[in-house]
């Protein structure tokens, strides 16, 4: 037995023989998950799921396009029974996009089939911007301009004598499964310098297609909010593109480690890209090549607030405890984007891409029921001293009071004023 048992030990199995061996495991540097790393065809962000449909909920959007304007912070009582935050204060980054009502100009109606979604009809309204038009054209001010004046004339004989495009629209209703509406932004009234709007298929959601359809037609040539779209301690997802980095080697694209000092013709590489068979380097090895502006899709963002329009509320970054009268743009405006006059909607964490870049935001695809979703938000302060240097004053009168000359120079004013009111 004492034999036997000698032997076994001494003997091993036939695949340990052929294996070789390191000393150390280690998990691979960088994902797979975002091959090929090369620059998006998408440069809008491109919707690739909408929420699952609930026809007992009424028609309404499951998306918004709005404009990266930058970051701030801000600060909040936690509401965590049990945790050692609650009723504690934090602060936490939150970024700020504007967000102009979008307009609806359109509809698509698709069939569900064997092999996916196919496009049926589509129906667009009887007049459309000109920030609208120049999306169907490389060149505006060199064409002749004349998109859509054909249908725009169809539109009108058929007002006439009845609804216009009844017969697509009734197709519309009969067969189809799915309605999305096509929105545009207005890119004119967000300071990017940009004549052309950004155009996006937006799914509706909720109530029979005939209500759907109904809902569309009723909202074509009009504004949609995006106060009507999500509400506040909402969780959302945003699509985007990711700040594109350029031609970038191993070590920072990858996050592969440096090689030694002393290695011979640079050590910023990856030592061996493979073994001799097979005769190819794998695509999984490292390399270097393009980083960022790539299309990312991030889930579960929290809404803080969604902001009123200057206009409409040029106070619209006071909170119950900081009476502070100001808006939500910084001293100075945000850092290489400007004056926030739109609506806006402020999210917590980051979201990806540069400012100025368009961001899609997207209702969850899952129900949100954990302790964070549901909590809710209420700030005590958010953050407008300038983003450019450190910062010291939240408002221009502070930093006036702050260096005096202000309240002297105001009264000289006021004497001059009153000079001339008698002169």
């Amino acid at each position: 037995l004492a034999q036997g048992i000698s032997g076994s030990r001494n003997r091993k199995p036939a695949a340990v023989e052929n294996m070789s061996h390191r000393k150390f495991e280690r998990p691979r540097h960088g994902s797979l998950g975002f091959l090929p790393r090369k620059r998006t065809r998408h440069h809008h962000g491109k919707i690739k799921s909408f929420p699952k449909d609930d026809e007992s909920k009424p028609p309404h959007f499951t998306a918004f396009m709005t404009f990266k304007a930058g970051m701030t912070h801000i600060v909040r009582d936690v509401d965590k029974p049990g945790s050692k935050l609650h009723k504690k204060e934090v602060v936490e980054p939150v970024t700020i996009l504007e967000a102009p009502p979008m307009v609806v100009v359109g509809f698509v109606g698709y069939v569900e089939t064997p092999r996916g979604l196919r496009a049926l009809t589509s129906v667009w309204a009887g007049h459309l911007s000109e920030e609208c038009k120049r999306r169907f054209y490389k060149n505006w001010h060199n064409s002749k301009q004349k998109a859509f004046t054909k249908y725009q004339k169809r539109w009108q004989e058929a007002g006439k004598d009845g609804t216009p495009m009844a017969a697509e629209v009734e197709r519309a209703k009969k067969y189809c499964q799915v309605i999305r509406a096509i929105c545009h932004t207005q890119v004119g009234k967000v300071k990017l310098g940009q004549k052309k709007a950004h155009l996006k298929e937006i799914q509706v959601n909720g109530g029979t297609t005939e209500k759907k359809v109904d809902f569309v037609m009723g909202l074509f040539e009009q504004e949609v909010k995006v106060d009507s779209v999500f509400s506040q301690d909402e969780m959302i997802d945003t699509i985007g593109v990711s700040k594109g980095r350029g031609f970038e080697g191993v070590v920072t694209r990858w996050g592969v480690t440096r090689l030694v000092r002393k290695s011979h013709r640079g050590l910023r590489k990856v030592a061996c890209i493979g073994s001799w068979h097979p005769a190819r380097v794998q695509f999984q090895v490292p390399r270097s090549g393009q980083n960022g502006y790539g299309h990312r899709t991030e889930i579960n963002k929290k809404i803080y607030r969604i902001g009123k329009s200057i206009k409409d509320d040029p106070n619209n970054a006071v909170t119950e405890n900081d009476l502070t009268e100001k808006a939500i743009t910084p001293m100075g405006g945000f850092s290489h984007y400007g004056e926030v006059t739109n609506e806006f909607v402020m999210l917590k964490g980051t979201t990806p891409g540069i400012r100025k870049r368009l961001v899609t935001l997207r209702k969850s695809l899952l129900p949100q029921v954990s302790r964070k979703a549901v909590e809710k938000i209420s700030l005590k302060f958010i953050d407008t001293s300038s983003k450019f240097g450190h910062g010291r004053f939240q408002t221009s009168e502070e930093k006036a009071k702050f260096f005096g000359g202000a309240v002297t120079k105001k009264a000289k004013t006021e004497a001059k004023a009153e000079e001339k009111a008698e002169a």
